[in-house]
């Protein structure tokens, strides 16, 4: 068989022309873009051998960063599913002035530059901030604290889980939480059974994206972390600080034990996507 009769089989008949200059530019921006410079880093990690990149790898400090990276990210982005998905629920089910104004400030994080938002974050969680003060007779301190990188990359991850979710919800019929109800369905059944089924693989796509976000962050980090080693230090700072000490080795290893650690987790994340999309298909 040809290669010209193999992808002609296996390419989806269209009217559209043009399949195969668009997929091989797609293929070669991806290489140029993403696949050369992540080879790039491996190589880089692999040549310093497989027992200098394990002892950097089990290095209490850089395990350290990393619980603190990896963790502060699922935190943010969990917190940022439960509230951005409430947020997108107001915006798109409820007409009340300001409403156009607040879909616009959701948008913010994305536009203000991240050392912005951690210097304005920094100042509002300080000990002697605005909101820091009010819990600091708790004994309560949020910022230079891990507590305060979750704060942090909750600011920087809610718009992906609302812009996500949010034209997911405009689509589904309010009809359809109406035939509920006529069958007897209480507003909690509604939810779990007719509403959430649709917004799963959306609310998944959302996790993702802020916890991709959240995992990178650096900018607006570094300002309330607060970077005490073992205990407020992020894995990008890390990878910064072996940078100026000029160890490129050991900041090439990181970076791929951090890109291991997202591919993994990105992985599991859209093989759950997949099963709920096939699921709720299945249902409807």
């Amino acid at each position: 068989m040809t290669t010209g009769s193999f992808m002609s089989k296996w390419r989806q008949p269209s009217i559209l022309p043009g399949f195969g200059l668009t997929l091989g530019y797609t293929i070669f921006y991806l290489t140029i873009i993403i696949l050369i410079p992540l080879a790039a880093l491996v190589w880089r990690s692999s040549s310093i051998g497989w027992a200098e990149f394990a002892a950097l790898a089990t290095d209490e400090r850089t395990v350290q960063a990393l619980k603190v990276s990896f963790g502060c990210a699922l935190i943010a982005a969990a917190v940022n599913v439960v509230f951005g998905t409430l947020t997108a629920w107001v915006l798109v089910r409820y007409q009340f002035p300001g409403r156009r104004l607040m879909d616009a400030i959701i948008d913010l994080p994305f536009a203000l530059p991240t050392a912005v938002a951690g210097i304005a974050l920094a100042a509002l969680y300080a000990p002697k901030g605005w909101v820091g003060a009010l819990f600091q007779p708790l004994g309560l301190k949020i910022a230079f604290t891990p507590l305060g990188i979750v704060v942090a990359l909750v600011f920087v991850g809610l718009p992906f889980v609302v812009r996500t979710v949010q034209p997911v919800m405009e689509e589904i019929d309010r009809e359809v939480e109406e035939a509920a109800a006529t069958l007897g369905a209480n507003r909690f059944q509604t939810i779990t059974r007719v509403l959430l089924p649709a917004l799963v693989p959306a609310i998944l796509t959302g996790f993702a994206l802020a916890f991709a976000r959240a995992v990178g962050e650096y900018g607006s980090v570094i300002f309330i972390a607060g970077n005490i080693p073992y205990v407020s230090e992020i894995a990008p700072l890390l990878i910064v600080i072996r940078l100026e000490e000029f160890n490129y080795a050991g900041a090439t290893s990181i970076a791929c034990i951090m890109l291991i650690i997202s591919f993994v987790m990105l992985l599991v994340i859209n093989l759950l996507q997949f099963w709920s999309r096939r699921r709720y298909s299945n249902v409807r």
